[in-house]
């Protein structure tokens, strides 16, 4: 007599074969979509930085305030970016928080920080960063700098 099927502990194993593959899966979907939040920042940043590149050539000048060409967050004028003055104050329709700040003679530093209360769902663990350094100098350039999984 001969039996077809499978037994017991194969199908045993199929079925933990399977969960770790599941497993596997799900931790890299949820990092593929916590990565592809990071184009938020990335978009924001670029605007804050086309902002500031057109006040840098109006007012000829460096983005310093000292000189009245204003490349921090007043003088970007971009409301709604810029929810407050500490990352704790999260917009709830954004994921990151962002900061600007006239560190450089010819240019600045915008920082996007992943919000970890208060802002748009689901917030994150850990306060990753991306930032972009910005100089309008003649040798100048930007340069990206992140944490985390951005």
């Amino acid at each position: 007599m001969s039996r077809k099927g499978f037994t017991l502990l194969e199908l045993i194993v199929v079925i933990i074969i399977l969960g770790i593959l599941a497993t596997l899966a799900i931790y890299q979907y949820a990092r593929t979509v916590e990565k592809s939040r990071g184009a938020e920042a990335r978009n924001v940043l670029g605007a804050i930085r086309s902002n500031a590149a057109a006040i840098y050539m109006a007012n000829s000048s460096n983005c310093n305030p000292a000189t009245g060409a204003q490349c921090d967050n007043a003088g970007l004028g971009m409301p709604g970016v810029y929810p407050g003055p500490t990352a704790g104050d999260c917009d709830p329709s954004h994921y990151f928080w962002y900061n600007v700040s006239a560190t450089v003679a010819n240019g600045f530093t915008a920082l996007a920080t992943r919000c970890t209360a208060g802002g748009r769902p689901p917030n994150a663990t850990a306060a990753d960063t991306v930032q972009l350094q910005t100089d309008f100098s003649a040798a100048g350039g930007d340069t990206w700098i992140t944490t985390g999984a951005y």
